[in-house]
C-alpha cells in the first residue's frame, strides 16, 4: 500500500525532459519583429482607449501616469521571468512547459488548464467587445435585430446571442489554420494602424493640452461638486473628486489605480507559446517580451498623459474618454480616427487571445495530459489544426450565449497563477545543480566500476544532505542539498505571501484595532518570509548561462510572486467558486486520462523495461570477455 502511494506521489511530480535541439513539427517562420508585433497587439488592446479615462476619473487623477509606471514595473518582473525561460526552454507551451520542466506534472497541468481558461474567456469577451463597438458605429442595428428576434431571458446567459462575434472568432480561427505566417502579417498590419492612431492621440494631446489640468485647486473641485450635486447650502462641502493637484486621491489612489492598470499589460505571455515557430527562439523570445512591454508602457503613459492634459480628469467619460476629450478641445471629427484605432486594437487583441490557445492545448496533448487527437499537425500548413478549430468553436459558443461579465475575473486567476509559477520556477531552476544526462551517467562504466555500491550510496547522501552548516556556509557549486533547501524555502515563501496578502486584505480593520492574534500572525509571517529570503540568498547558483537571465535574483522573482498573489487575493469569492468548478473538471480529465497517458510515464516505463535487458547484455559481454581473454581475469 505504501509503495503504491509513493509511486502515485512520484507520478504527480515527475518532470519533463526537454531536448532543445529536437526538430520542431511546427513551421519556423516568425522573426523578432513578428513577436514584438504579436506582443504589442495582444497587450495594447481596447483598454488603452477606455481604461485611462476610467482609472483617471475614479482612482488616480493626473497621477495615472505614475499608476501605469508602477503597473508596468510589476508586469516587467513577470516578463523578465518569462524571457529567461524562453531562452532556457525554447519550446511551445509557455508557463505550462516551464512548470513541467521545473516543478512537475500536476502543477504543470493546473497551469496549462488555467491558461486555456484565460484564453477562451479572453477570446470570447474581446469578440463581444468588437461586435459591440462595430454595432455602435453603425447605429446599433445588430443589437436591435437580435433582441427583437432572439432575446434570451435566462440567468447567466447573455441578453441575446451574438452571432457576429461567433463569425469573427471562426473567421480568425480559420485564418490561423491556414498558417502562422499569414496570421502574423494580418497582425502586423492591424498593430501598425493601432500604434499610428495612438501616436496621433498622444501628439494631439500634447498640442492641445493645458498643464493647469495637472494642478487643479481643491476650491475648484468643491465648486464643481456643488454644481454637480445641485446643492443650495455650500458650507462644509467636501470634494467628490479628491484634494486637487497631481495626486488628488493621494498615493493610495495612485496604487489602487496601478492595481487596475496591471491587467492592461496582460497578454505578452502569448510570445512564450511561439517557441517552436520562431527562427531563433533563444534570442527572439526575450527581445520580443521586453520590447513589447516597453512599447506598451510608452503608449499607455503617453495616452493617459495626453488625456489628462486635454481636459480636467473629473470631466472624463468612463466609457469613451478619447472621443469626448477631442470634442472638448474642438477636434470632434478626430473621434472617427479613434474608432478605427479601437477596432484595430480589438482585432489584434482578439488574434493575440486566439493565437496562443491552440498552442498550449497542442503542447499538453503532445505530452499526453490532454487527448492525443488535439496534437495532430496539418502536414501542409504545419499548424495544430484540430486544436485551433476546437478551441475556436468553444470560444465561439461562449461568446454567443454566455454573459461574460461575471466570468472575466476568472481570466485574472489563470494569468496571475501562471505568472507566479513562472517566477517560482525561475528561482528553483537557477539554484538547481547542473544536470548530467541520464544516459551519460549510465555510459560511464569505468567510473561506476571503481565505486562500490555502499560508497556510491554514501556519496549520494552527502550530496543531498541538509545541515545548518551546509545551509549557512554552502559550497561554491549548487548541490542536491542546496537545491532542496531552495525548493522548500520557495514553497514557504509562497505560503507566507498568501497569509500576508489574506490578512492585509480581509483583516485591515483588525490590524488598525491592534488585535493581538492578527498582529502576531502577521509578524511571524514576515519573520519567516525574510528568513527564507536570506536562506535563498546564501545558496550557490548554477554556472550555466543562457542568452538572457533575470537580474536581481532572488529579489525580483520573489517580488513578482508577492504582487501576483496579492492581486489574486483581491478577487471576489464568487470568482473563486467558479474557478473551483473549472479546476474540478480539469482534475477529472487529468486523473481519469492524462495521468495514465502521459508521455513521461511511457518514457519511464520504457526505461524500466530496457534496464533488465541492458544488464543481461552486460553479463553476456563479460562472460564472452572471460572466455576470449582468460588472462585478464586471472590476475585479479
Amino acid at each position: 500500500m505504501l509503495a503504491h502511494l509513493l509511486s502515485f506521489g512520484r507520478s504527480l511530480v515527475r518532470r519533463k525532459n526537454v531536448d532543445c535541439l529536437e526538430d520542431s513539427k511546427l513551421c519556423r517562420c516568425l522573426s523578432t519583429v513578428d513577436l514584438i508585433a504579436l506582443g504589442v497587439g495582444s497587450t495594447l488592446g481596447a483598454g488603452v482607449y477606455v481604461l485611462a479615462g476610467e482609472v483617471a476619473k475614479g482612482n488616480s487623477g493626473p497621477s495615472i501616469v505614475v499608476s501605469f509606471l508602477i503597473a508596468a514595473l510589476a508586469s516587467v518582473m513577470a516578463g523578465l521571468c518569462y524571457a529567461e525561460f524562453g531562452a532556457r526552454v525554447p519550446k511551445t507551451g509557455s508557463a505550462y512547459l516551464y512548470s513541467y520542466v521545473t516543478v512537475g506534472e500536476l502543477l504543470a497541468f493546473i497551469t496549462g488548464w488555467n491558461l486555456i481558461l484565460s484564453y477562451v474567456i479572453g477570446t470570447s469577451s474581446v469578440a463581444r467587445a468588437w461586435s459591440g463597438t462595430f454595432d455602435e458605429l453603425i447605429g446599433g442595428h445588430i443589437e436591435k435585430f437580435c433582441t427583437t428576434y432572439f432575446r434570451m431571458n435566462l440567468p447567466g446567459l447573455a441578453e441575446y446571442p451574438d452571432f457576429f462575434a461567433v463569425c469573427l472568432i471562426l473567421l480568425l480561427s480559420g485564418l490561423l489554420s491556414f498558417g502562422v505566417k499569414e496570421s502574423a502579417w494580418v497582425n502586423k498590419i492591424f498593430t501598425a494602424v493601432n500604434v499610428l492612431v495612438l501616436m496621433f492621440v498622444i501628439i494631439s494631446g500634447f498640442v492641445k493640452g493645458d498643464s493647469l489640468n495637472w494642478n487643479i485647486s481643491e476650491e475648484s473641485l468643491i465648486n464643481v461638486t456643488i454644481v454637480t450635486r445641485n446643492l443650495s447650502y455650500t458650507g462644509n462641502v467636501t470634494s467628490d473628486y479628491g484634494a486637487g493637484g497631481f495626486l488628488p486621491y493621494g498615493f493610495g489612489g495612485t496604487l489602487a489605480g496601478a492595481a487596475t492598470c496591471f491587467y492592461a499589460f496582460v497578454g505578452f505571455d502569448c510570445i512564450a507559446t511561439t517557441g517552436e515557430e520562431v527562427k531563433n527562439p533563444q534570442r527572439a523570445i526575450p527581445i520580443g517580451i521586453v520590447s513589447s512591454l516597453l512599447i506598451c508602457f510608452l503608449a499607455y503613459f503617453g495616452v493617459s498623459a495626453a488625456l489628462t492634459l486635454m481636459m480636467p480628469y473629473y470631466l472624463l467619460d468612463e466609457k469613451s474618454p478619447l472621443p469626448v476629450a477631442f470634442e472638448y478641445v474642438g477636434w470632434g471629427p478626430a473621434k472617427y480616427v479613434v474608432a478605427v484605432g479601437s477596432l484595430c486594437a480589438l482585432s489584434t487583441s482578439l488574434l493575440g487571445s486566439i493565437f496562443p490557445m491552440p498552442r498550449v492545448i497542442y503542447a499538453m496533448a503532445e505530452d499526453g495530459v490532454l487527448f492525443k487527437v488535439l496534437a495532430r499537425i496539418n502536414p501542409k500548413t504545419k499548424t495544430p489544426l484540430i486544436a485551433t478549430m476546437t478551441s475556436g468553436v468553444v470560444a465561439a459558443i461562449m461568446a454567443c450565449i454566455f454573459d461574460l461579465k461575471a466570468l472575466v475575473d476568472m481570466m485574472s486567476i489563470g494569468t496571475l497563477l501562471a505568472y507566479s509559477l513562472v517566477a517560482a520556477c525561475v528561482l528553483i531552476l537557477r539554484y538547481r545543480p547542473d544536470s548530467v544526462p541520464e544516459n551519460s551517467r549510465m555510459n560511464k562504466e569505468g567510473e561506476e566500476s571503481e565505486l562500490t555500491e555502499s560508497e556510491s550510496h554514501l556519496n549520494r547522501l552527502k550530496d543531498g544532505e541538509m545541515t545548518l552548516q551546509s545551509l549557512l556556509s554552502p559550497s561554491l557549486q549548487p548541490t542536491k542539498g542546496s537545491s532542496n533547501a531552495v525548493n522548500i524555502a520557495v514553497g514557504v515563501i509562497v505560503v507566507t505571501v498568501c497569509v500576508i496578502s489574506a490578512i492585509t486584505t480581509h483583516c485591515g480593520q483588525a490590524i488598525l484595532s491592534m488585535v493581538p492574534w492578527v498582529l502576531g500572525t502577521l509578524a511571524v509571517s514576515f519573520v519567516v518570509f525574510f528568513i527564507c529570503i536570506i536562506l535563498v540568498c546564501r545558496q550557490p547558483q548554477t554556472s550555466k548561462r543562457v542568452s538572457f537571465m533575470v537580474p536581481l535574483l532572488p529579489f525580483l522573482p520573489i517580488l513578482s510572486i508577492f504582487v501576483n498573489v496579492y492581486l489574486m487575493v483581491q478577487l471576489s469569492g464568487d470568482t473563486w467558486i467558479r474557478f473551483s468548478v473549472w479546476m474540478a473538471v480539469g482534475f477529472l480529465i487529468y486523473f481519469g486520462y492524462g495521468m495514465w497517458h502521459s508521455s513521461e510515464l511511457q518514457r519511464q516505463r520504457q526505461a524500466t523495461n530496457a534496464a533488465p535487458d541492458k544488464k543481461m547484455m552486460q553479463k553476456k559481454d563479460t562472460a564472452v570477455e572471460k572466455l576470449v581473454h582468460p588472462e585478464k581475469t586471472s590476475q585479479f
